[in-house]
């Protein structure tokens, strides 16, 4: 644990993630709290409320460059207060809003997204030194974890007991609170080495958009395809048995132990490419719809929940690297999109799967869009690289001699 005392050290990190934190678990609980609105407050269907969310998730896949492009120009704290204050505006109308206005809300709303995330992981890369920041990562991607677990059963618990007014105003009131405490503590999103250089020139995207940080993007969006296929592949297997009751056992147990997994991994001396990683990950998830039962299931997803953390910090460790300073904010708002677009992918791409195969086919399917994207991503990560000397985005970087000394490593 030497390494994540020494990250928790780093003045100002515990109290930044302590904010994210606040922020992420209210963000993940926010497609949930509107669903509980539109069925029970408003009486209507769930595939109504899944227009809702579907509206709310495109705004956020959209929204991502923009933010980050917002943070590079004119600096965090500014977006940060904007987005704040349109989300107190959104969240406060949300119960007297129509079906009709509330979709087109939900979109303004999601493309506004306060960027906690991007903004935490981008506060992470400026503030850690480069052997700091695989642990620091693993902490934030265990951080995204227990917001998973945590915010959409503390939703579904306030819906049993409050009205769906208050559970919206209290999510919308969550991430305000996260927002602003992330404002306050303005976290800095440049290392003191990288401003200078950040201010003066903004690099184009020719420049780094290159064919490694699309293979970290293209397994961005591959991992988060199959965690969002595989929670509706646990719950149709499940009713397949007969145990539905399981579900939300099996999917704690996938939680717990990706946490697990996360910390372990962070802690380690070594590191692996982000490909082999998410090759593994989409491996050990194909054979999980073999498990007959919830027991059995349980023990199944171990091995899937043990590399979820891992693959998820070793992507954002890798778009940090790549991404120059002067867009660093672009380039992790481009992260958070991929994300979005995976999650709004992964569960009927594996819900098709189900309807024209069996519920196991869906595990099947989630592994191998997986394994997908991890070849994807190494073939182009491992492309002889042009102005860079990584040759994967999730392997340590490898400093370049010069004729005189070797060179340091850069912090972005």
């Amino acid at each position: 644990m030497t390494r994540y005392r020494q990250v928790l050290a780093v003045p100002g990190m515990a109290p930044l993630l302590a904010v994210s934190l606040v922020g992420r678990t209210a963000i993940t609980a926010d497609a949930m709290a509107l669903t509980m609105f539109v069925v029970l407050g408003l009486g209507m269907s769930y595939g109504a409320a899944g227009g809702v969310v579907a509206a709310l998730t495109a705004g956020m896949a959209l929204g991502g460059p923009l933010l980050g492009r917002m943070i590079d120009w004119r600096g965090v704290r500014s977006v940060l207060l904007v987005t704040v204050v349109l989300q107190v505006v959104f969240w406060l109308s949300v119960p007297v809003l129509p079906y009709g206005v509330l979709l087109g809300a939900a979109f303004a709303a999601g493309l506004l997204m306060v960027p906690i995330q991007p903004v935490t992981r981008q506060a992470i890369a400026a503030m850690t030194t480069a052997r700091q920041r695989r642990a620091a990562f693993s902490l934030e991607s265990v951080q995204g974890e227990l917001s998973y677990l945590v915010g959409p059963a503390i939703v579904i618990l306030c819906a049993a007991t409050m009205s769906p007014d208050a559970v919206v105003w209290g999510v919308g009131v969550t991430i305000v609170i996260g927002g602003a405490g992330l404002a306050l503590l303005d976290p800095p999103l440049r290392a003191r080495d990288e401003t200078e250089v950040a201010s003066a020139r903004r690099p184009p995207r020719r420049e780094w958009l290159n064919t490694e940080m699309l293979a970290a993007l293209t397994m961005a969006f591959g991992v988060t395809t199959l965690l969002g296929g595989i929670d509706l592949a646990i719950v149709a297997r499940l009713e397949e048995a007969g145990q539905v009751s399981w579900a939300a056992g099996v999917i704690a147990v996938l939680g717990v132990t990706s946490i697990v997994g996360g910390l372990v991994y962070g802690a380690l001396p070594w590191s692996l490419p982000t490909w082999v990683l998410l090759g593994l990950l989409g491996l050990v998830t194909i054979p999980a719809g073999l498990a007959h039962s919830g027991p059995w299931l349980c023990v199944a997803v171990v091995a899937s929940g043990l590399l979820t953390a891992p693959t998820l910090s070793t992507v954002a460790d890798a778009v940090s690297r790549l991404a120059p300073a002067g867009v660093r904010g672009e380039a992790t708002g481009l992260q958070a999109s991929a994300h979005s677009a995976g999650f709004a992918l992964g569960s009927p791409m594996v819900g098709v799967a189900i309807d024209v195969s069996v519920p196991a086919g869906g595990f099947a399917v989630a592994g191998l869009a997986g394994l997908a994207t991890a070849l994807i991503g190494g073939l182009l990560s491992r492309r002889p690289p042009t102005t860079r000397t990584l040759s994967d985005p999730g392997a340590p970087a490898t400093p370049a001699p010069e004729p005189c000394k070797a060179a340091t490593h850069p912090q972005g």
